[in-house]
């Protein structure tokens, strides 16, 4: 059985990425979609990480680790959107094997460095308001680049486990992968390896990372809101909470979709698709939407660069 399996798993030159179950005619509909959210995804972090280094004023923590967020959530979703799209008009719909392996540890490396990111502006916040005269000190240059360093890292060691693992199953089954992308759990359906160890591996491979992040989130969150009702003012427990609001919604749309999507069952792969869609298109879209909206300095910002280009603009028109 093992000689089977390794020489099947040599043979294996590409994959096909099944993608959603729908009449052939709603692809272009799904295509249209994804372009839309894929341009959404685009201008919304490119825009915001241009905000963030031209604009003086954003020269702080807080948004220096927004703008790796909006580096990251980038990232991650070309590494899936992109070959979607082209699957859609793709008859074979096919990914070659090394294709498939890059895609795998991008996206592992990138979703787990923006879990630790997440975890890194958890405590940036609790700083700034629990301890608002020794932020400065705290949150110093050279910490906030060892936080977000330590997120990459930390997110490419567990790429690096959770891929070589992956791709060392045996790959007998099928090449078809029921999936928009190549995701661990679509590939343990297609593998005629023991997946015993190989789940138990998972498990703690998640739980080493989901926990932790998870624990600094709450933690600091509670100390965060016992500070803010102790604030007499009602103007100040506004204006404390409006602080942490865009982050806890953006916490909160990442895990409850990554949470729903390891808790549905095998037998229910299209209700998984749905729920990657969360995190992999929905939640880097609304990101930038979140903190713009909800953030008084950054639409500042925004302001004062779209000021000058309608400035330029009719100046140019005036020469003309």
């Amino acid at each position: 059985m093992g000689d089977r399996g390794t020489s099947n798993r040599s043979e294996v030159t590409d994959f096909i990425l099944v993608g959603f179950r729908v009449r052939p005619e709603l692809y272009i509909l799904l295509f249209l979609l994804f372009l839309l959210v894929y341009a959404m995804i685009l201008l919304g972090n490119v825009g915001m990480v241009a905000v963030i280094l031209t604009d003086p004023r954003l020269n702080t923590p807080m948004y220096f680790f927004l703008g790796n967020l909006s580096f990251i959530d980038l990232f991650y979703s070309s590494v899936i959107a992109p070959k979607a799209m082209i699957n859609f008009w793709s008859e074979s719909k096919s990914i070659s094997f090394a294709g498939c392996v890059t895609q795998l540890f991008l996206f592992a490396l990138f979703i787990v460095a923006e879990g630790f990111l997440l975890a890194a502006m958890a405590y940036d916040r609790f700083i700034a308001i629990c301890n608002p005269l020794l932020y400065s000190v705290q949150m110093s240059t050279r910490l906030c680049i060892q936080l977000v360093a330590g997120s990459y890292f930390c997110g490419c060691i567990s790429s690096v486990l959770q891929t070589s693992m992956t791709f060392s199953m045996s790959f007998c089954a099928s090449r078809a992968i029921d999936h928009f992308y190549c995701d661990d759990r679509p590939l343990q359906r297609i593998s005629c390896s023991d997946l015993y160890f190989h789940r138990i591996v998972s498990f703690l491979l998640c739980s080493i990372i989901i926990l932790p992040t998870i624990i600094v989130i709450l933690v600091s969150y509670m100390y965060i809101v016992s500070t803010v009702l102790k604030i007499r003012s009602t103007e100040g427990r506004k204006k404390a909470f409006s602080t942490c609001s865009s982050h806890l919604g953006v916490v909160s749309v990442l895990y409850g979709a990554i949470i729903f999507m390891y808790f549905i069952p095998d037998r229910f792969p299209e209700l998984s698709k749905v729920a990657s869609l969360c995190y992999t298109l929905v939640t880097p879209m609304l990101n930038p939407l979140i903190y713009s909206l909800r953030n008084k300095d950054v639409k500042e910002a925004l302001r004062k660069i779209l000021g000058k280009k309608i400035f330029l603009f009719n100046s140019i028109l005036t020469v003309i």
